[in-house]
């Protein structure tokens, strides 16, 4: 848990925050790895669906990614709470480039089967399982008294701003050759380990004592915690089930051929969208925290995440799309700012390992396992029906959880939010 005092969660500046030196090599860090992943996923997507044109193998590559996590939740989460979490993440990042490295040397075979990339793509989703949960609970134990909801603003701005990077810049890549994105994110990566590496992160002995000998028990607790736990359960799962139905962006490499009719670099671009809305909200969000109405700010943009969702599926018009996924990702980064200076706040820093790795897995659910969804669905009613439909079911998933879980809803202010 962090050091700061719960009635003064935003008592230090954006400035005061960044003046420590662990919060700004932190973020650094994390722009580098964020755009190394960034420019593989999107290479690897388009990839995959140029060499078989069919939309259900980008659904398979989300669930390849995804079941990693699901099968390793309860290995995982006790690992980041019993061991030194910085040099878990370390571990896991140099099993992410060692995948990078691999689709390096597979694209310069001139492949025409996806079946490597999709053993490569688990590999990596079994090596990122282990570095989530690792790495985002650093956040939170770097974090200056009173700076938790600065730090989680600051570090949702630096991603975005990869987000935009990465994505733009796979574009160029991948137009070059699919093996030099692939090898750029593996130099990102190696970077990403020396930055973090030099990260002072605290030692903590008393954590890790009272982690000695895990049990299955221990390694339930996650899970155990979550559930009883309303506001969590509540918060998580919302977002579980609305990127689920409504991950459109799995589907971009198709609607930007198909929907669209644009190239390699329009398509990166558009990808590079999401960034952009989510890097200017982020930035907003930075200088201006949410500070109350928290429970009904996360509803209304869930909300607007689906409205968005629609314009996407329904549009023909390049412009329009672009602007469709920025505001859907603008919308998605209130969320993510919520839900990340949410968890913390309510977990003990003993098991927040654990939770994080469950909310890890509900994270990954929907986003792979929602591209997973998204794929097979467009395979069998076409993409514009299936991105339209999510956006319906986002709204339609927003609207039960206004009525059945007010202990989210009625959430007024971060120092509300007391440990359970």
């Amino acid at each position: 848990m962090s050091t700061e005092s719960p009635e003064t969660p935003l008592a230090l500046s954006a400035r005061q925050v960044l003046a420590s030196p662990a919060v700004s090599a932190f973020l650094v860090s994390q722009f580098i790895i964020t755009v190394g992943v960034m420019v593989q996923a999107a290479t690897l997507g388009k990839h995959v669906f140029d060499i078989t044109g069919n939309e259900v193998d980008i659904g398979w590559l989300g669930l390849a990614e995804f079941l990693p996590a699901a099968a390793l939740v309860l290995v995982t989460g006790i690992i980041a709470d019993h061991f030194n979490r910085k040099y878990v993440a370390i571990i896991g990042l140099i099993g992410e480039m060692l995948c990078s490295v691999a689709l390096v040397l597979y694209a310069r075979s001139d492949p025409t089967s996806t079946t490597p990339m999709f053993i490569i793509a688990v590999f990596f989703g079994a090596s990122r399982a282990f570095m989530a949960p690792s790495i985002r609970s650093i956040a939170p134990m770097i974090a200056p008294a009173g700076g938790l909801p600065r730090v989680v603003a600051m570090y949702s701005a630096t991603w975005t701003g990869a987000v935009i990077v990465g994505p733009a810049a796979s574009g160029f890549l991948y137009s070059i050759d699919p093996s030099v994105a692939y090898g750029t994110s593996a130099v990102l990566i190696f970077v990403d380990i020396l930055l973090l590496t030099g990260v002072a992160v605290p030692h903590d002995l008393a954590r890790q004592k009272a982690a000695e000998r895990p049990t299955i028990k221990h390694a339930l607790e996650g899970l155990q915690f979550v559930r009883r736990t309303p506001i969590l359960l509540a918060a998580i799962s919302l977002d579980l089930f609305a990127v689920l139905f409504g991950g459109a962006i799995a589907l971009l490499p198709v609607i930007a051929e198909e929907q669209l009719h644009v190239g390699d670099i329009a398509y990166g671009w558009l990808r590079a969208a999401g960034g952009i809305g989510a890097a200017s909200m982020a930035i907003f969000l930075a200088m201006k925290p949410i500070t109350r109405n928290i429970g009904k700010v996360l509803l209304a943009v869930v909300g607007l995440f689906g409205a968005g969702t629609i314009v996407l599926g329904t549009t023909h018009i390049y412009a329009v799309a672009f602007l469709a996924v920025a505001v859907v990702s603008a919308a998605d980064m209130v969320s993510v700012f919520i839900r990340g200076s949410l968890v913390p706040l309510v977990t003990p820093d003993e098991k927040l390992g654990r939770v994080m790795a469950v909310e890890n897995v509900f994270i990954g659910a929907s986003n792979e396992l929602g591209a997973f969804e998204s794929g097979l669905v467009a395979s069998a009613i076409g993409t514009p029906a299936t991105v339209v439909g999510g956006g319906i079911a986002t709204i339609a998933i927003v609207g039960v959880w206004w009525f059945g879980f007010p202990s989210l809803r009625d959430v007024d202010r971060f120092e509300d939010l007391e440990l359970a």
